[in-house]
This record gives structure tokens, C-alpha cells and sequence, in this order.
């Protein structure tokens, strides 16, 4: 098993961002946002069978908008990475016409911020894949108390609590071990020679 922490020996030098942490994070994340393009469009006719089947499942699919804070965080591993990722995300869903307009921008908030503060709580130190799928998870969280607050405030009590724990699992599995799994593959090719997750690939406990 790969241990993902950060080696740098200072911790302002640890955290404090490079030029190059900005341009990959940016680059990350609009790449994400134009992920989030799609899925706006591909969410309906993916979603309407498992909607069909349980009510509020459908939100095991919205981790693909949770993605861009875990992925830039994991690579980036500054503090502020997985806001600045989901909201930079949002905002180019939103730009390119994102059904929901200025409400995109405010749910990139409330999921950036809160898989930020998963990697807050472990100090910007650890980056491993309990870690990761608990920041996706907590971002699902999020993003189903929020929508729920502002879509689904009269729907029963059974809707909101699948909608709930579908939110958590999907952020878990595509916004925490998928974005988990895409570092490990750059970091297989030397693309992320310059991050510590390039240089701790062949690290084992």
C-alpha cells in the first residue's frame, strides 16, 4: 500500500503555493469543469432509471460534479486546493451555460469547502485513500444537504434520507477513489514528477 504524505521538510515550504501548483490546479480544474459540461447534459438519461427505480438514487451519479476538489487537492496538496479546484470548476459550468446558473457557483462553494476541510483536518499531511474517499464522501454530504435545502425541502423524509446516503456513496466511489485512482495513473507516468504524489509512487509500508 502507497503512503500519499507529504515529505517536504518545512512546513511553510509545504504549504506554501508554487507557480506551478497554480497553473496544474488551474489546468485541473477547468478540465473538470468541462467534465461538468457534460455531465449536465448526459446526467438526465443516465439518472431517469435509477430515479425510476428508488427515489433520490439518482444521486449516486452526482459525484462526477464532486470530483475537481478531491483531484486538485491530491495533487496540488496546498491549502485552499480542493475549493479553489471545485470552484473553478463550477464557474466554467456555469460560464458554458450550466442549467442552474448562478446556484452552480454557490454548490462548487459548498462541496469545495467542505471536501477542503477533510484534507484540513489531517493538516494538508495525509493524502491516502481513506482520506481521499472521506473527503468525496463528506462533498456528497454536502452536496445533498444543499440541494436539498434549496430543491427538495418538501419532498418526504424518505426521498431526503436515500438522497442523503446516495450522495455520500457516490462522492465516496467518483469524487474520492476515482480522483484517488486518476493521481495514482499520472503519477505512474511521470506527470506529476514535480508533486510529492509523482515522487512517492514506489513509497511502501
Amino acid at each position: 500500500m502507497s503512503v500519499l504524505t507529504s515529505s517536504a521538510p518545512g512546513t511553510g515550504a509545504r504549504l506554501r503555493w508554487r507557480v506551478v501548483d497554480i497553473v496544474v490546479a488551474a489546468v485541473v480544474a477547468v478540465a473538470c469543469g468541462a467534465l461538468f459540461v457534460a455531465w449536465n447534459v448526459a446526467v438526465g438519461p443516465v439518472t431517469t432509471p435509477l430515479e425510476a427505480l428508488v427515489p433520490g438514487l439518482g444521486a449516486l451519479t452526482y459525484g462526477v460534479w464532486l470530483i475537481a476538489g478531491p483531484l486538485v487537492a491530491l495533487i496540488v496538496r496546498k491549502p485552499g486546493a480542493a475549493l479553489f479546484g471545485e470552484l473553478v470548476a463550477a464557474a466554467v459550468s456555469m460560464v458554458l451555460g450550466a442549467q442552474w446558473g448562478l446556484l452552480t457557483l454557490e454548490a462548487g462553494l459548498v462541496q469545495g469547502l467542505a471536501a477542503e476541510l477533510v484534507f484540513l483536518a489531517f493538516r494538508y499531511r495525509v493524502w491516502s485513500l481513506p482520506v481521499a474517499l472521506l473527503a468525496g464522501a463528506v462533498a456528497g454530504l454536502a452536496m445533498a444537504i444543499n440541494d436539498i435545502a434549496i430543491y427538495y425541502l418538501a419532498a418526504g423524509p424518505a426521498f431526503q434520507a436515500i438522497y442523503v446516503v446516495a450522495g455520500v456513496i457516490g462522492g465516496a466511489v467518483i469524487a474520492g477513489l476515482v480522483a484517488w485512482l486518476l493521481v495514482r495513473g499520472l503519477a505512474a507516468t511521470g506527470a506529476l514528477a514535480r508533486f510529492p504524489a509523482g515522487r512517492e509512487r514506489t513509497e511502501r509500508v
